[in-house]
């Protein structure tokens, strides 16, 4: 049979010892990665070698990082080019640079950083993904699990907050893990070299090189492991001011100190500023009304002995559940003049630039009708075929730039409602709810000091809005029944916080679940 096979005289470009050099780069949306990796390209290209660059886009800031990709390699005898890789393969990458102290995680568990060869170099900052904030309760990864990892998995370790360094030197963090790159000693050039690139960007040199030389210094000098998510020492809670300017904040001020034990005066007041924030001095009043008559519940049941532990928790959950997200709030903050300086400092807003956001909404009508007042919502909701006709108008994603005029405006429109707030079928949701969950621990707090506090505590549960506040919802009502149903034993305090332990932890409630059916195999016994 004929071997029709077509042969080409490929001839190697090199020692079969011989290998690229390969570097990673997994950086979060804003952060540079697309510029660090075309500073490295234009390094190795300048010096005559061969680099090529890959990028595979994550999701940003939900689920994880874009991976930038770059293998350079000095071109063959009489000019041939080598053929480059196009993705990293395990166990095969000599650096490793991630933007973020959990991406460098994300990067071990890919198998990507090897003891044998890898260089890690990592920024020790967090930057909370979106699955961490909408969670229930304290929903931050633990971190220690990858600061234990680094120093096992990786040959060479380079890890900083460089992210402060490169704010600190009014840059952005490409600029410092440039510098790290350059002081680690995995690539063949002279400091020099990498100068000459940053400089050809034309754009913030002074502050790049700055950055750079911080980092590349700090480095040559030691990077330290840091204690990432080590426990800070108790940040005490300022003392109450002596007294205030406006005359109806003042009056507030002085209700805190004559009508609440002194041990719940601090978190009082700061719950005070949250409410009066999120709607007016009259909210103010009704939340020290509130409190008030739970610290005589407190006084009752002899909290005394406990330093008025009740009084104390409740002063923080119960501002928390009266200012509670809806659309009004989201579009207050959206449009707020401190949430775009915010932005702007870290984007790294330099003067003569124009700053814009998109925000992506989905709207539902569920959302649009709760802030109606009640009257008009229920006439609403009972007429099915103009309201899911409102729906299929309403329930789309939308992109909304939001420091535009077209976007701002009606965005600064739905803000400005919140002195309808109180009259809103959302809130009159929210009150019925925060009233029984309050008078089911003021029933505890009378048998059981502790049962009571912990049940206060339950409200870490709910949080967000749409979806989001749904599921926190649904949680609540479980951990609460289920604590109910054991509230005469004495050990109920205990597995109220296993409850709640379970349900913060567990985003998909299999934790959960399990928690609940423990407790009802021992309570049909």
């Amino acid at each position: 049979m004929k071997d029709d096979t077509v042969k080409l005289g490929l001839k190697p470009t090199g020692p079969a010892t011989e290998r690229p050099i390969s570097i990673a780069i997994v950086a979060m949306g804003g952060q540079g990665g697309g510029v660090l990796t075309g500073w490295i390209v234009n390094l190795a290209e300048t010096h005559g070698w061969v680099a090529q660059s890959t990028s595979v886009p994550g999701v940003a800031q939900r689920t994880g990082a874009t991976i930038y990709y770059v293998e350079m390699m000095r071109a063959g005898e009489g000019g041939q080019k080598p053929i480059l890789a196009q993705m990293p393969t395990p166990g095969d990458v000599d650096v490793v640079i991630a933007s973020e102290f959990m991406e460098a995680g994300r990067s071990i568990l890919r198998g990507i950083v090897t003891p044998d060869r890898t260089t890690l170099i990592a920024s020790s900052h967090r930057s909370l993904s979106v699955s961490e904030k909408m969670a229930p309760g304290d929903s931050i990864a633990d971190s220690s699990a990858v600061t234990d990892a680094i120093g096992v998995v990786a040959r060479q370790e380079i890890v900083f907050d460089m992210n402060a360094m490169a704010v600190k030197n009014g840059s952005v963090i490409s600029s410092a893990m440039f510098g790290s790159l350059a002081a680690s000693g995995t690539l063949p050039f002279e400091r020099d070299a990498y100068y000459d690139v940053i400089r050809k960007g034309g754009k913030g040199v002074e502050a790049s090189i700055r950055a750079f030389d911080a980092a590349f210094d700090r480095t040559v000098n030691g990077a330290v492991m840091p204690q990432v998510d080590a426990p800070d020492a108790a940040t005490p809670v300022s003392a109450l001011p002596d007294n205030l300017h406006d005359n109806r904040a003042n009056d507030l001020l002085m209700r805190i100190r004559a009508e609440l034990p002194e041990q719940a005066h601090a978190m009082a007041y700061l719950g005070l500023q949250k409410v009066v924030d999120f709607q007016d001095a009259a909210y103010g009043d009704e939340y020290l009304d509130i409190l008030r008559d739970l610290s005589r519940r407190d006084r009752k049941a002899n909290g005394d002995a406990y330093d008025f532990e009740f009084t104390a928790t409740a002063a923080k959950y119960l501002a928390n559940a009266m200012a509670y997200d809806d659309v009004i709030r989201v579009a207050r903050i959206k449009t707020q003049s401190a949430r775009r300086q915010r932005v702007a400092e870290e984007v790294g807003l330099q003067d003569g630039q124009v700053l814009y956001t998109t925000e992506f909404m989905h709207p539902r009508m569920e959302e649009a009708v709760s802030i109606l007042p009640v009257g008009l919502a229920n006439w609403l909701k009972a007429r099915k075929p103009l309201y899911n006709w409102l729906d299929r108008r309403i329930n789309k994603g939308r992109r909304i730039q939001t420091y535009r005029l077209i976007g701002f405006l009606p965005l600064h429109f739905v803000g400005a409602l919140k002195g309808m707030r109180r009259m809103s079928l959302r809130h009159k949701t929210e009150v019925i709810h925060r009233d029984a969950w309050l008078a089911d621990a003021s029933q505890a707090l009378a048998s059981n000091y502790a049962l009571g506090v912990a049940m206060l505590t339950f409200r870490r549960l709910i949080k967000g809005y749409s979806d989001t506040h749904v599921r926190g919802h649904s949680k609540f009502e479980k951990v609460m029944q289920t604590t109910k149903s054991i509230a005469d034993r004495d050990d109920a305090a205990e597995w109220a916080q296993r409850l709640l332990t379970s349900a913060i932890k567990d985003a998909s409630s299999k934790d959960l679940d399990g928690t609940i059916m423990t407790i009802e195999s021992f309570s049909s016994t």
